[in-house]
């Protein structure tokens, strides 16, 4: 799933904690290298970067001798904090999600001996509870609208009758595609000889990871990929029936006529997307002044127009959800209120259910970061660029590494597996630093949300700092020969960009398949390719990429 991009670049304190809807107590981080900037490497908002410290050993040539055997037994492992002088493998990695199987198959690729150790199912969070289920409701929610919206169907010509569902058979499609993707993540692994070791895994030394009760394994790296759980705030209690998490939701065990969603941020979005063409009524608690307060202003303005506005929704924003009571012998949810700002009882509201997505927290408890003396930081495992794992005294751990959620530099899947390809590419002797501004997000409302690079204001805040101009250049869905042959001419996409030399700073899109066309704009973004080399590209007509290709077109670049 996704989390809050928004950031501030003058004063780390003002970074908001992500949509979320209920009072957070827990402090920022004061030191420079904790800074997380929600994924956004921190040169590229005007800050120097954290101390850069030497490569490993290249490994392009390596003589390290194998064990085929694995140690059975803790033995003279228990207390020892030197390195052995063997290894089991040339890369063990914690956490099979999606971060960990891809840095699991491209370690292969590169020749790596490589073991995957999981403690719950192949997956992780994406697959088992996040996006993959996720996204098959949307599709459910996606066909629903259609075939309720008799004014779109009627100037297409068609005629449909009353559109209905069954909860059940929606419910046995996410978990059927979750279980597909999931086996398939399986057998890709172990046909291409990566160990999956079954139990938890903690590091236990230097090199060495505790799998279960009683094995352990040595590798010359390690890379932890532990992801997340969703995070529940102080004073709401989850009885996984009336009130509930993403985890929950996802099962649709049953559609509730009101629910309240705590936080208007991707998850809570999504959701809201899904219970409204189910037919629920949804009403958004949002701490903030505005609602999705994670994405550019005026796409945010747009999308509230278009996704929530007209349909079965209403909000509270600048409030906390302070207690949330699971309904219970005949009683309905309750949901206290209070001000934001004064802390003052505001209302109480009585719902048949409530939905908590306040964002998500670390799942690195038990990850024995104590025998190697790693302190987290707000439950983060804190690392340098290149993703290595830095310790309580601010050195390098040697040989370790963490990738996605567990890290919280970019709370995205496709973030994580980035990462783990990156620090493969450093194993196999191959400096590589991920530029996290390249990477793209998306929301699958309907119609989609996606982005990439900086929001206006982050871009003129960083602008400030060092000095250059911004500009904006902006089309709209309607003026596209597809998107209006669909019928679906609502939308806009935005170019933040430096008018001297062509660089991208930023593309948002709100509208038809805007996930999809995303990646044109953070392809580009990834490659350095400037805005005067994108305006000569061909785009086949009639398609929605022209939107993007009119875009570019429409930009002004002194160069």
């Amino acid at each position: 799933m996704q989390a809050s991009l928004s950031l501030s670049v003058s004063n780390p304190a003002a970074i908001p904690r992500s949509s979320h809807g209920f009072e957070s107590s827990i402090p920022f981080p004061s030191k420079p290298v904790n800074l997380r900037f929600c994924g956004l490497r921190r040169e590229a908002l005007g800050f120097s970067s954290a101390s850069t410290y030497p490569l490993s050993t290249s490994r392009s040539s390596r003589s390290v001798a194998r064990s085929n055997k694995v140690s059975a037994s803790l033995g003279s492992a228990n207390g020892s904090s030197s390195a052995p002088k063997s290894f089991d493998y040339d890369l063990i990695i914690i956490g099979a999600g999606v971060g960990g199987h891809g840095a699991a198959l491209h370690a292969v690729e590169k020749g790596l001996k490589t073991a995957i150790v999981e403690g719950d199912v192949v997956g992780g969070t994406c697959v088992n509870r996040g996006c993959v289920p996720s996204k098959a409701l949307l599709a459910v929610s996606g066909r629903m609208r259609e075939l309720q919206n008799e004014h779109h169907l009627k100037a297409l010509g068609l005629q449909v009758s009353a559109a209905g569902y069954d909860r059940q058979g929606v419910a046995d499609h996410a978990n059927n595609l979750a279980m597909k993707i999931r086996g398939n993540l399986t057998n890709s692994m172990k046909a291409l000889g990566v160990d999956i070791l079954t139990g938890f895994g903690a590091v236990l030394g230097p090199q060495k990871v505790k799998v279960g009760k009683d094995t352990v394994v040595t590798a010359k790296d390690i890379i932890i990929a532990t992801g997340s759980v969703p995070f529940v705030p102080k004073g709401i209690e989850v009885d996984g029936k009336t009130v509930i998490t993403s985890d929950h939701a996802l099962k649709l065990e049953f559609v509730p006529d009101w629910i309240a969603i705590v936080g208007s941020g991707y998850i809570g979005l999504e959701f809201s997307d899904v219970y409204t063409a189910l037919g629920s009524e949804v009403t958004f608690v949002e701490a903030l002044d505005q609602l999705m307060p994670g994405f550019d202003p005026e796409i945010g303005k747009l999308a509230q127009r278009v996704l929530i506005n007209p349909r079965k929704i209403d909000y509270h924003t600048g409030v906390f959800a302070t207690k949330i009571t699971p309904a219970k012998d005949g009683k309905p949810v309750t949901i206290e209120l209070i001000d934001a700002k004064t802390k003052e009882p505001k209302e109480t509201l009585e719902v048949d259910a409530a939905l908590i997505a306040t964002g998500r927290a670390p799942f690195t408890n038990g990850l024995g970061l104590e025998n190697i003396n790693v302190a987290t930081q707000r439950g983060f495992i804190p690392v340098d660029e290149r993703m290595r794992v830095i310790d309580s005294n601010g050195d390098l751990v040697p040989h370790l590494f963490c990738i996605g959620d567990a890290n919280g530099k970019m709370m995205l899947a496709h973030a994580a597996s980035a990462q783990g390809i990156s620090v493969v590419e450093q194993l196999t002797g191959r400096d590589h630093v991920l530029n996290h501004l390249s990477i793209p997000a998306a929301c699958f409302t309907h119609p989609e949300i996606s982005m990439v690079g900086l929001t206006e204001p982050q871009a003129r805040e960083k602008a400030e700092l060092e000095g250059f101009e911004v500009a904006v250049a902006k089309t709209s869905f309607k003026a596209n020969t597809k998107a209006l042959a669909e019928n679906e001419g609502e939308g806009l996409a935005k170019l933040i960009y430096r008018p001297d030399n062509g660089e991208i700073l930023g593309v948002h899109i709100f509208g038809l398949h805007a996930a999809d066309l995303i990646h044109e704009a953070s392809n580009a973004i990834a490659l350095g390719t400037r805005i005067q080399d994108l305006k000569l590209a061909v785009h086949a007509h009639p398609t929605l990429s022209e939107v993007l290709d009119e875009l570019f077109k429409s930009a002004k670049v002194s160069l």
